[in-house]
């Protein structure tokens, strides 16, 4: 039995575990003072696991290839975006530039394309930043629990994957072409990652692409089954919400500051030891305020292109229509993208530097923490002579 069989059960209508029963009426509609009572039970929580300590991290995209059509994604196939793949090179002078910022931990991502992102592409990119980067994760296509392995093995100990919506009728309106039509196939990749020795898995959900009450509760519900059968994990969730990307896309679903708030202070209550994540695509005011409520994780100073923070993968730039490579002498186009050449997964909010936000964080009583893994913790011990 995987997550697919419960999640059927749910929307079957079956019984809600108390948990989740818990989970569902901390998200029902709530007025200030239930609110204020909220955000002042989840800093507690937060305190009781996790002390004032703030982990940081920032992604590096490896490639914005993609041969998935997903309507509300920044590099789906279809749009028309200068794309580019970094070379396992470029990708350690981008993994340099974050380690002079303070970054021990980084997230590789990369859009889906079997050409690129293939043939121990990104082995060779988690060998080379493995013995200088302490903690490595993975935000890429799904795979089988045998290639998850290889990733573990090449020097990776985080998986991230989003289901995007739990919503299958939704899901399949977004996602039109490609591998990442198949609704179960995504779904079950968490499970797949474990079974291939990841021991940290990032699971979430897109807020916007359908009712974020439906999708947060199925959220829950994903995280309380992989805390029951992948134990030996530590999970984190995270909400985040739709920004301007290429495409155009105009999300049919709202949810609010106040139902974002709400909603990260429900998990934090139901879930004290989950890590909550939060990313640069909210604003720097909302940024703030949720710090001290019951975040643990932040990225900051992030980039949502290949080569966004030294410019690197400028050689190899090129237009894409329709899935096929026009060279830009051919095209003649502007980049629409500030940083780099190359277009971006999507628009961020808070441009705040590392630095401003690791400042910030400290002048309201959180330490912000760059490493909390070695490898070495695994050695095995000396021998005493």
């Amino acid at each position: 039995m995987s997550f697919v069989d419960h999640l059927n059960a749910l929307d079957r209508g079956e019984a809600l575990s108390p948990t989740l029963s818990r989970f569902r009426e901390l998200i029902q509609p709530a007025g200030p003072a239930q609110l204020e009572a909220l955000a002042q039970q989840s800093v507690v929580e937060t305190r009781k696991q996790f002390g004032r300590t703030m982990r940081l991290f920032a992604p590096i995209y490896l490639s914005n290839e993609c041969v998935n059509n997903c309507s509300y994604c920044g590099f789906s196939r279809d749009n028309p975006i200068l794309r580019t793949t970094l070379t396992v090179n470029q990708v350690v002078n981008e993994a340099k530039f974050l380690a002079s910022k303070g970054f021990r931990h980084i997230l590789l991502v990369a859009g889906e394309h079997p050409k690129f992102v293939s043939d121990g592409y990104l082995e060779e990119c988690l060998a080379a930043l493995r013995d200088s980067v302490p903690t490595l994760a993975i935000e890429v296509g799904p795979m089988e629990t045998p290639e998850y392995a290889q990733m573990v093995k090449a020097g990776c100990e985080g998986l991230v994957v989003y289901q995007e919506t739990y919503h299958r009728e939704a899901y399949g309106e977004y996602h039109t072409a490609g591998p990442k039509k198949n609704f179960d196939w995504r779904i079950d990749c968490p499970e797949r990652g474990y079974d291939g020795g990841f021991r940290r898995i990032g699971i979430g959900a897109l807020m916007g692409l359908a009712d974020w009450r439906y999708d947060t509760l199925r959220l829950a519900a994903h995280l309380e089954y992989l805390y029951r059968t992948c134990w030996k994990a530590s999970f984190t969730i995270s909400l985040p919400r739709l920004r301007p990307a290429a495409g155009s896309f105009q999300p049919k679903h709202g949810m609010s500051d106040k139902e974002f708030v709400q909603t990260l202070c429900a998990f934090r209550i139901c879930f004290p030891q989950v890590g909550i994540v939060l990313s640069t695509r909210e604003s720097q005011a909302l940024r703030n305020a949720l710090f001290p409520l019951g975040v643990t994780t932040i990225s900051a100073g992030s980039h949502t292109s290949p080569g966004g923070y030294t410019g690197e993968g400028a050689d190899d730039i090129h237009l894409t229509v329709k899935g096929r490579r026009v060279e830009l002498d051919e095209a003649a186009v502007k980049s629409p993208c500030s940083e780099t050449p190359a277009t971006g997964q999507f628009d961020i909010a808070d441009e705040r530097s590392p630095e401003e936000v690791a400042a910030y964080l400290r002048s309201v009583g959180l330490e912000p923490v760059w490493k909390d893994w070695d490898p070495s913790i695994l050695a095995a011990p000396a021998t005493v002579a």
